[in-house]
């Protein structure tokens, strides 16, 4: 598992732009429970992500699938030092939650591109 993992890393930093299609594709996802203000200027909430502006803008919605109980529509409202290429931070309410998340592939389908596409 860790080596599919480090390859998908590796793609989603050399690949970005692959991504950007309307099929699903392959991301790395993790969970933070930082509360405050995202880089969209909004508050961090439950249905948020943070994502590489790259490779999904601020404001785009995509289905996540492979989550387990975290599948479901999200809405990219930051950014982060360590999110880049095909990866996303998922909200969550708690450290508990987000540290029992751990590391996940999962896969993303872009439902409407945000600003900045």
């Amino acid at each position: 598992m860790q080596a599919l993992i480090r390859v998908l890393v590796l793609i989603a930093v050399l690949a970005p732009a692959q991504a950007q299609t309307r099929r699903a594709a392959p991301f790395l996802a993790t969970a933070y429970a930082i509360h405050g203000v995202t880089a969209s200027g909004e508050h961090t909430r439950p249905g948020t992500v943070a994502a590489d502006p790259a490779v999904l803008p601020i404001g785009t919605k995509i289905q996540v699938t492979n989550a387990g109980p975290h599948s479901g529509v999200y809405t990219v409202t930051d950014t982060g030092g360590a999110v880049k290429g095909r990866h996303i931070d998922i909200f969550l309410p708690s450290w508990a939650r987000a540290k029992e998340f751990g590391r996940k592939i999962v896969h993303v389908r872009v439902l409407r591109w945000g600003r900045g596409r």
